[in-house]
């Protein structure tokens, strides 16, 4: 961890277009090689500005005006904000710096067939030959516990497997730098450990690491050096053994381990008794399904949500037959009831939640909902009793405004309480304040939240929640929790899918485990 740096800046301040205020000011940063530096700080504070920025992602002149400079591999670029400022050329600046942006799918080209040539991309565009380039390809995949996903189309990875592949198109050509935004978000136990693996590896041989969090990831402990970030500058920092020791310099909104302690009840309340003859809210009966083994992968990615895809009969003509993704599924889940799902990355629990309002259908068993068989009723028609929260909140996320977002066809539901019901939705995840604002200007945690305050304003007898926690600091996972915990109050039946094992402990009344097909208790 000696030498020049590989990378600098010094922002004096970075104001996008139309902005009244900077988005980051009074901030100066310097990377030498082998180093390890985690930039802290919670939603809002600017981190993914400054990692876009550092990264050449937020090219001045384009998206902002920067005052001051940046540096990488000893070449310095001056800025003032005026119309002489240097220009940067992306490809060139990614070739020192590679990025892992906080949304993974944004780095990946989508015009790549399979997870190989997605890696290859970048290589087959550099002139990299043939030979070099697979080995390159073979060893990032062994890296990043890909081997086995090489000939699959991207479309069909986890959440969990997409950060992996993103992490892998970043770093497969060794740049000097690598910069990483919420890198731990969605990986599975194993995933962590391989990546922390990956970090350590990459520090032996050179590499700067920056990794920028709202959570105080255990891998973080082993950094060299700790930024906080809040209200768009450094406040403070030092080594993690100072900072995480009571020093009162991190952000009471940064999570920390145990977080979910100081939300409030940490144990959820007693489960609800099933009340005789009633139905549970949720039922799936020997439910099993597998995408086409040819055809499954395109058409999952395009009718994901516009509508089903049934998956073929065993022994459908023109069509291989494909591992199982769900094998005699069974589940009962009752009004007022939280039950969280937990499994490794590719074990199909996305796949689980979409049988819940139609988006999938089983090729064998049974979904019912409030008692009633869903097979053959329209999607539309089940999702006003199932509402769905998806991984990735840009898949449901398509309106002006906040408030129109939540507003979208409670009108024709609900009629003259449809204000009332998004009023009430906005105010329980925080957002009452940003009605006004576009979707896209929110921060990640925010867009999570907003995708969450349209399934809340329906109020449906089943809540589905697929990686809510991804994303939120501190004050996100405590509005996510009362909203949670109030449905189920309100007699909502409550599926969530995680890879948060504390914050399932602290919610749920039961803990479920998807593996190998199979859902079984935790």
């Amino acid at each position: 961890m000696t030498g020049s740096p590989v990378l600098a800046a010094r922002i004096r301040n970075f104001t996008f277009h139309d902005a009244a205020a900077p988005a980051l000011h009074d901030i100066a940063l310097s990377f030498a090689p082998g180093s390890f530096t985690a930039v802290l700080g919670a939603s809002g504070s600017g981190k993914s500005t400054l990692g876009k920025l550092l990264a050449g992602w937020l090219p001045p002149g384009g998206h902002g005006k920067l005052a001051g400079f940046l540096e990488v591999s000893g070449t310095r670029l001056e800025f003032d904000g005026g119309a002489g400022d240097p220009r940067i050329d992306p490809a060139q600046w990614g070739r020192h710096v590679g990025f892992v942006p906080q949304d993974p799918a944004t780095v990946l080209s989508t015009v790549r067939a399979t997870v190989a040539e997605e890696l290859a991309f970048g290589l087959e565009n550099a002139g990299t030959g043939r030979g070099a380039m697979h080995a390159a390809v073979d060893r990032t995949a062994g890296l990043l516990g890909l081997e086995g996903q090489l000939a699959q189309d991207p479309a069909r990875l986890s959440g969990g497997q997409l950060r992996r592949l993103a992490i892998g198109c970043a770093i497969i050509s060794g740049p000097p730098v690598l910069i990483m935004d919420e890198p731990f978000a969605s990986l599975d136990a194993a995933g962590a450990r391989e990546l922390s693996a990956l970090v350590r590896a990459l520090l032996a041989e050179g590499t700067a690491v920056v990794i920028l969090s709202q959570a105080m990831d255990a891998p973080l402990l082993e950094a060299h050096h700790w930024v906080v970030l809040e209200d768009g500058t450094a406040t403070a920092s030092g080594s993690p053994g100072r900072m995480a020791s009571g020093s009162g310099l991190l952000p009471a909104a940064i999570r920390r381990p145990g977080h979910e302690a100081e939300q409030g009840a940490v144990l959820p309340a007693a489960k609800p008794a099933a009340s005789p003859g009633v139905p549970a809210a949720l039922q799936l009966s020997g439910v099993s399904f597998a995408y086409p083994a040819a055809q499954g992968a395109r058409t999952r990615s395009r009718r994901s949500v516009r509508g089903a895809w049934r998956g073929p009969a065993p022994g459908a003509a023109g069509l291989d037959a494909a591992p199982a993704v769900l094998e005699d599924v069974h589940l009962a889940v009752h009004a007022g009831e939280i039950i969280a799902v937990t499994g490794p990355n590719g074990a199909g629990k996305s796949t689980l939640l979409r049988h819940f309002n139609g988006l999938l259908r089983p090729t064998a068993g049974s979904v019912l909902v409030g008692g009633a068989d869903i097979s053959g009723v329209p999607v539309g028609r089940t999702a006003a009793s199932v509402g769905l929260l998806f991984q990735h909140p840009r898949d449901q996320l398509f309106e002006r405004t906040v408030g129109r977002e939540v507003r979208f066809g409670l009108e024709r539901l609900f009629g003259h309480g449809a204000e009332e019901r998004a009023a009430a939705a906005l105010e329980a995840t925080g957002l009452a304040g940003r009605a006004g604002e576009h979707p896209a200007e929110l921060p990640a945690s925010g867009q999570r939240l907003l995708a969450l305050a349209t399934v809340l304003a329906r109020k449906p007898a089943v809540l589905a929640l697929d990686e809510p926690t991804v994303a939120l600091d501190g004050t996100g996972l405590g509005l996510l929790d009362a909203a949670v915990r109030r449905a189920a109050a309100e007699g909502a039946a409550v599926v969530l899918v995680t890879h948060d094992l504390g914050y399932a402990r602290s919610a749920a009344h039961r803990i479920m485990a998807l593996d190998g097909g199979r859902l079984v208790p935790a």
